[in-house]
């Protein structure tokens, strides 16, 4: 199992702690909305601090020299943070077969700064990485522009001094795009840890092979915790395809409890086309389990009621299987 590697020290000083969010919010103005994934609103006392350069304040507005706006801008691209995910590099092994020959790199993502029991591993090829990089580069290209993919060599690939080399670097790489707040929040990062393996789990599950994409899920999920502490409600599909999976294994205690995780984050994030289905299958299992359903009952009528226009039928299962279709 991967060791926590030691976190590095932030080194900003104090003073620069309220430059970051004005520089944060400039990066944001100036991103493609494509891939990124927004973040909470913030306080309006942040969207109101002027951004400072050298330590002397500037607005937006304020006329700067051009050696100014290259200072200005190089901090925006460089902005940094604490880490609070570290990445290892496990192990690896050598696929082979008829048409190609690849190393298949094995990830552990753990979170740092406490104990960490769920340090989920995936397993990703030089391809993957590749793939994402050319991803963010098409909307993060200057926050990345002193961010290299380590390169390919032309021979020797294989050998085992070469990746152990391109296991450190690849472990650097992942270090620096998480440190990059838009990029670490963008969905092609979040996706390149859980996206394969979820649509390998949707695939089953409408397979019916109820125990495999639940063995899919689950470390997703975990995954996915730790990806999404901005945003919670990104792990929603996949609480909900666990909730399926459970249920149609007969496991109706560990169903209702997927539920119930589930439920707060509908109701405090709004996932209004989660919540008529939610509650309906929490009613059934909670009826099936002799829990008192009064509440839940109550609340399904009431959020059916508040409803405008035809209310959907769609019951939980056939909504998890759509969000990969």
């Amino acid at each position: 199992m991967a060791q926590n590697a030691p976190v590095a020290e932030d080194p900003r000083g104090a003073e620069e702690t309220s430059e970051s969010n004005a520089q944060q919010a400039q990066q944001h103005s100036n991103t493609s909305a494509r891939y990124l994934i927004p973040d909470p609103p913030h306080s309006h006392q942040q969207g109101h601090e002027d951004t400072a350069t050298n330590g002397r304040s500037v607005s937006p507005s304020s006329a700067m020299t051009t050696r100014e706006q290259q200072e200005y801008w190089h901090g925006v691209k460089s902005e940094r943070r604490l880490v609070k995910l570290l990445f290892e590099i496990h192990s690896t092994r050598t696929v082979e077969n008829a048409l190609c020959r690849y190393v298949v790199y094995q990830i552990v993502v753990i979170k740092s700064g406490s104990y960490d029991s769920k340090r989920v591993s995936i397993e990703r090829r030089y391809s993957d990485f590749e793939r994402l990089h050319l991803q963010l580069l098409q909307d993060f290209s200057e926050e990345l522009e002193d961010t290299a993919l380590p390169r390919k060599r032309l021979t020797g690939n294989f050998a085992e001094e070469n990746i152990a080399e391109r296991c450190v670097a690849f472990k650097e790489y992942l270090a620096q795009l998480y440190a990059v707040r838009v990029v670490r929040h963008s969905a092609p990062f979040q996706g390149f840890f859980t996206e394969p393996e979820l649509r390998t789990a949707h695939g089953c599950l409408c397979g019916g092979q109820y125990g495999r994409a639940l063995d899919l899920l689950l470390p997703a999920l975990d995954l996915q915790e730790k990806l999404t502490q901005h945003r919670p409600a990104l792990m929603l599909p996949t609480i909900c395809a666990v909730m399926v999976c459970q249920r149609d294994l007969d496991d109706r205690v560990a169903a209702f409890s997927t539920g119930q995780r589930a439920l707060p984050m509908v109701r405090r994030y709004g996932a209004r086309k989660y919540r008529c289905p939610l509650l309906a299958l929490m009613v059934d299992l909670g009826f099936q389990l002799g829990h008192p359903v009064a509440v839940l009952q109550e609340e399904l009528c009431r959020v059916k009621d508040a409803q405008r226009g035809p209310v959907s039928m769609l019951s939980l299962k056939e909504l998890v299987v759509q969000e990969f279709t």
